[in-house]
C-alpha cells in the first residue's frame, strides 16, 4: 500500500493552530453540521463502490467518515497534516475494534504516501480549501488521481465562495466590522483570511465560486461527474434546530434539498459543494 517518497514541506502552523483551537471532532453535531453529515454520507453512500472497498480518506479530520465507513465493512486508510486529529482517530478507531481504520497517519494531500492506483475511491474532504494556492490544488487533484484505481470516484468537498456572506447576513457576523473586510475579500478573489483571534471566522482558506471547482477538476485532467450542494439552502435555516428535531420537517427539507442539489443557479448557495469525479479508464 504504502510508498516511500520525499515529502513536500506543508506550512501546518496555522492550519494546527486553528484545529488545536477548535472542536473538529465534535463540529458537525451542532449548528447545522447535522444537516452537513448526514447529506455527505448520503452522498458517499450514493456513488461509493460496495464494501469491502478500499478507501482512502484524505483531510479526513478526526475520521467522523472514515470510522463510519470502517463501520459499514470498508477499509479506510486516514490522513490528515493536524497529529490531533490523527489521534483522535486513533483513538476512536481503538473504541470500534471489530471495525478499526486500516491506518490513520499525518501526511499532506500533494505528496500522498501510497502506490500507484491503489484505492478504489477516494475522499478530498479538506485539502482543496485549505489550500490557498492554485497550483498546489491541481497538484493535489492529481496526486488524488495518481493513487486512485482507474475508473474509481473521487469526492472533492469545496466551500462556497459566498460562504462568509450567507455567514454573515444569517448569523450577524457582518454587524462586526472586523468581519466585514473578510467578506469583501472573499468576494473578491476566494481568499479567506482571518486576521481576529475569532475562530468563528474560520482560517487561511479558499473559498469556490462553482465555475473554478468545474475548471480545476478538468484541468486536473480528471472527469467531473456530478456538482452537488452538500447543505443548500437548508443551512440558512434560522429555525435549524427546531426542524431538525421534528422528524417530518427533516424529512421534508431533506426531499426538496435532494431534488435541488445539482441546480447550476442554487449551486453557490450551499455553504459546502461535493465534486464527484472519475480518474479516467
Amino acid at each position: 500500500m504504502t510508498k516511500p517518497k520525499d515529502a513536500k514541506s506543508l506550512d501546518t502552523d496555522p492550519l494546527r493552530e486553528y484545529y488545536n483551537k477548535v472542536d473538529e471532532e465534535g463540529r458537525l453535531t451542532f449548528g447545522s453540521g447535522p444537516l452537513e453529515l448526514v447529506r455527505t454520507q448520503e452522498i458517499l453512500t450514493r456513488y461509493l463502490p460496495s464494501p469491502p472497498a478500499v478507501i482512502g480518506d484524505v483531510g479526513g479530520g478526526a475520521g467522523i467518515h472514515a470510522l463510519w465507513l470502517a463501520r459499514k465493512g470498508y477499509q479506510v486508510h486516514l490522513v490528515d497534516p493536524v497529529p490531533k486529529h490523527i489521534e483522535q482517530a486513533d483513538r476512536a478507531s481503538q473504541n470500534q475494534p471489530d471495525f478499526s481504520l486500516a491506518s490513520a497517519r499525518v501526511g499532506d494531500a500533494r505528496t500522498l504516501d501510497w502506490e500507484d492506483h491503489c484505492l478504489d475511491a477516494l475522499l478530498f474532504f479538506g485539502p482543496l480549501y485549505h489550500l490557498t494556492n492554485r497550483e498546489d490544488r491541481i497538484t493535489a487533484l492529481k496526486e488524488a488521481s495518481r493513487v486512485t484505481q482507474k475508473g474509481g470516484r473521487i469526492f472533492v468537498a469545496f466551500i462556497s465562495r459566498f460562504a462568509s456572506l450567507m455567514d454573515g447576513i444569517f448569523q450577524s457576523f457582518l454587524d462586526d466590522p472586523a468581519f466585514v473586510p473578510i467578506v469583501e475579500q472573499d468576494l473578491i478573489d476566494g481568499q479567506h483570511r482571518n486576521p481576529t483571534e475569532n475562530p468563528a471566522y474560520f482560517t487561511s482558506s479558499f473559498f469556490h465560486h462553482p465555475d473554478e471547482i468545474i475548471a480545476e477538476v478538468k484541468e486536473s485532467g480528471l472527469e467531473l461527474e456530478k456538482l452537488l450542494a452538500v447543505e443548500s439552502i437548508g443551512g440558512l435555516l434560522s429555525d435549524f434546530k427546531e426542524t431538525w428535531q421534528d422528524d417530518k420537517r427533516r424529512e421534508r427539507l431533506l426531499r426538496f434539498i435532494r431534488a435541488i442539489e445539482d441546480e447550476p443557479s442554487l449551486m453557490g448557495v450551499s455553504a459546502h459543494i461535493i465534486a464527484i469525479a472519475k480518474k479516467r479508464a
